[in-house]
């Protein structure tokens, strides 16, 4: 379908002139359109600075972010966990992303999460809200998901799940990127950049766990981030996804960012000593031509 189309039917829908779901369907050609199956990394500890390396390598924000662009930048923010714990995005790395999305001309940038503990707790604590909160600038929405905003999706190429509810503000983004950090996960092993997008989802998300993996590459089909920066620079190697005992996070000072979210995500599971093969996600995304997981044929560049 053309995404003009299913943009005007998720604006009916919402308004409640159709009572007809907005139906998403992608062809596997069309998948990786205007993606590349490159990678930049970068490590130090100036975390601002690793942004903007992995940015430059990848031809800058300007090429995932045009002037005029409605931009979702999209963190982890599921957790009541401080910075140290490693189990939200680090506030640092989305503040950079939101500054340089409005650098390039974005006409609004908006971030959020649908947590999983307490929402207020979870902005503060991450330290993400006072993070945002620096920057002054009328363009940066930083806000609670609305309940009311959620759209019913049919997916038509979906395997194991034909229907979501997704936070429209997702689905009609110009550039949506996706800033997960990566950690330990007790249901999908690790979850990366196509875990991340289970932030935007409505409803009862415990309904995704039966084949998870598989419901992830569906719902990748639909919400497809321009860009994913996934955050490294202090991963959780066990009691995932929540953490909280400094004891499991290990610091490496690191920023992984790619085009293609399947590279993205099967390079960063090599940083804890696995295959891209072991997470089923990973795969089952790869299978769906939603992007490339031999990490023979991805171009890593080290920013």
């Amino acid at each position: 379908m053309d995404r003009r189309e299913f943009l005007r039917q998720v604006g009916l829908w919402s308004a409640g002139l159709s009572l007809s779901v907005p139906h998403f369907r992608i062809c596997e050609a069309l998948a990786m359109e205007n993606k590349s199956s490159m990678l930049s990394y970068a490590t130090g500890k100036d975390y601002a600075d690793l942004v903007d390396r992995v940015l430059s390598s990848l031809g800058g924000m300007g090429k995932f972010v045009r002037p005029g662009d409605k931009v979702v930048i999209k963190p982890n923010i599921g957790w009541d966990r401080n910075p140290a714990q490693a189990a939200n995005t680090h506030p640092q790395v989305v503040k950079t992303l939101v500054e340089r999305a409005l650098d390039a001309g974005a006409r609004e940038v908006k971030v959020f999460d649908r947590s999983c503990n307490e929402q207020r707790r979870c902005y503060v604590n991450s330290g993400i809200q006072d993070a945002v909160g620096e920057i002054k600038d009328k363009r940066v929405k930083f806000f609670h998901p609305d309940d009311r905003k959620y759209v019913p999706v049919d997916i038509e190429r979906g395997k194991a799940v034909r229907r979501l509810e997704i936070y429209r503000d997702a689905l009609e983004a110009d550039s949506y990127i996706n800033v997960p950090v990566a950690k330990h996960h007790s249901l999908s092993r690790l979850t990366m950049g196509i875990k991340n997008s289970m932030g935007v989802l409505g409803g009862s998300r415990g309904a995704m766990h039966h084949d998870l993996g598989q419901k992830l590459a569906d719902l990748a089909t639909v919400v497809q981030p321009k860009l994913t920066v996934i955050d490294a620079t202090r991963i959780l190697l066990a009691n995932g996804p929540q953490g909280g005992d400094l004891n499991d996070v290990k610091v490496l000072d690191t920023i992984v960012a790619s085009a293609d979210p399947v590279a993205a995500d099967a390079y960063t599971t090599t940083l804890f000593g696995l295959k891209p093969e072991e997470i089923q996600s990973t795969v089952a995304a790869h299978a769906m031509g939603l992007g490339e997981m031999d990490l023979a044929k991805i171009r890593v560049v080290k920013a």
